[in-house]
């Protein structure tokens, strides 16, 4: 596993290992859990304190903190592999207030809605367009069919220098899963009362697009136990992808 992160025009690749659970004095079903609840709901590390002391767990919300951070990237990273994503990428951006500032949010999901990347930047130009179609193409490995973006033209400049026998469809009425994925991370910046930095923002945001939607199954179009029978895959999933850290 690894994690990428650019940020404001700038690459920093830091790969290394998959974590280790090594010298943690919890097992894994505990680190396991409270990374969940952390990026499954709209929680502060002191109320994931509060609930696993309910549940006898005594923890503090800096080891919580310090779990997601070593964990999260790693966990979501293996939920983004499971399964490969689909051959139509939706991207679309949007305006984020980090410290005051305002910065451009760049999100990708495939035609299922699964979140593929997510970058923020400083602009919303072509060279930002062109710095997260890269970052795509070499995260995935792999080539899109069809590309669906909204009418920004910084997108067809960008398509047609990285990725020109890829089709591009610009259609605002076409993107709405690229814009409906952003609504769990506005309700989750709402909760956290904005972020305070750019690297915080997007270190917590590439966790947090990979893990919350793997819970977030459209519960609307399913039967009750269609719902329970896809959370109950999904739930085995996290199990053994939270798993492997230990085995590396």
């Amino acid at each position: 596993m690894f994690l990428e992160l650019v940020v404001l025009g700038k690459d920093s690749f830091v790969s290394s290992a998959s974590p280790s659970y090594k010298g943690h004095r919890y097992p894994v079903e505990v680190i396991a859990h409270a990374v969940w609840l952390y990026f499954r709901f709209p929680l502060s590390f002191r109320e994931v304190e509060e609930l696993m002391l309910e549940r006898g767990v005594i923890v503090s919300d800096e080891t919580v903190r310090r779990w997601c951070a070593k964990f999260g990237q790693a966990y979501a990273n293996g939920l983004r592999r499971r399964p490969r994503p689909g051959d139509k990428w939706h991207l679309d951006e949007v305006f984020t207030k980090i410290n005051g500032e305002r910065k451009n949010l760049w999100r990708a999901v495939d035609a299922d809605s699964t979140v593929l990347d997510i970058l923020v930047q400083n602009r919303r130009d072509t060279a930002a367009a062109r710095r997260f179609f890269r970052r795509l193409l070499k995260g995935i490995g792999a080539v899109p069919r069809v590309v669906v973006t909204d009418k920004l033209r910084s997108y067809g400049a960008a398509h047609r220098e990285v990725m020109p026998s890829v089709e591009h469809r610009s259609h605002k009425g076409l993107n709405n899963r690229a814009e409906n994925s952003h609504q769990p991370t506005r309700q989750r910046e709402r909760a956290m009362k904005g972020f305070r930095s750019v690297g915080g923002a997007q270190r917590f945001l590439a966790a947090f697009s990979g893990i919350s939607p793997h819970f977030r199954p459209r519960r609307h179009l399913m039967t009750a136990a269609h719902y329970q029978a896809e959370m109950t895959i999904r739930f085995a999933i996290w199990d053994q992808i939270t798993r492997q850290p230990a085995e590396a």
